[in-house]
């Protein structure tokens, strides 16, 4: 019965594992639903059982308290919780697939692989799709359902001017921007640490 009650105290502040008293951090879902993430509790029993001391600056041996910290929980359990509350559309900070590359001919490759390898020094997450068999409709689709949080097409024109033709997974079309410009409104949407890819 004792050792029903002290579980019974974990959900209420006490922890009968360690002993010591506990802080659960619940967060909400985009459903309103509560999940329990970080923990932060004090533990008097490992340091007990291992006989830990230190010299106290009055010359007396203590016996520590050890403090666990779990900031997010398990990482698998905050990362389905985050892909589920971004329905797999990730912010752009946080996102594994940012930028997609598609040009508009073969012989534009050379040219998005340059775009590619300009943003991949800047630490931007980006491919290049130079798949020659499918359609750029096709690609372009293909990119939005992958969820990369922008899309550059580039043809004959973007190469001569130097720009790019950008658009999002949700078909918005922000028209052409030069490599420079883009550059720098994506490492300023990166590190702003935005929920919102705005690129304004």
């Amino acid at each position: 019965e004792e050792a029903s009650n002290r579980r019974n105290r974990g959900s209420s502040g006490i922890n009968a594992e360690y002993g010591g008293p506990k802080i659960d951090i619940a967060v909400r879902d985009a459903l309103r639903r509560q999940h329990q993430c970080a923990t932060i509790q004090l533990d008097f029993q490992l340091p007990i059982r291992f006989n830990l001391l230190y010299n106290a600056p009055d010359g007396t041996e203590k016996r520590p308290v050890i403090v666990h910290r779990a900031v997010l929980g398990t990482i698998e359990r905050m990362t389905g919780i985050l892909t589920e509350h971004f329905a797999g559309k990730w912010p752009f900070w946080l996102s594994p697939r940012q930028v997609m590359v598609i040009p508009v001919m073969p012989m534009f490759n050379d040219y998005a692989i340059q775009i590619r390898d300009k943003l991949h020094n800047q630490h931007i997450v980006i491919d290049t799709d130079l798949d020659d068999g499918a359609t750029l409709n096709k690609k372009v689709r293909n990119a939005q359902l992958a969820q990369y949080n922008f899309i550059f097409v580039v043809g004959e024109k973007e190469q001569n001017s130097g720009t790019v033709n950008v658009r999002t997974r949700d078909n918005v079309v922000h028209g052409e921007h030069t490599i420079e410009d883009i550059t720098e409104k994506l490492i300023r949407l990166r590190d702003s640490k935005s929920n919102v890819d705005n690129l304004e």
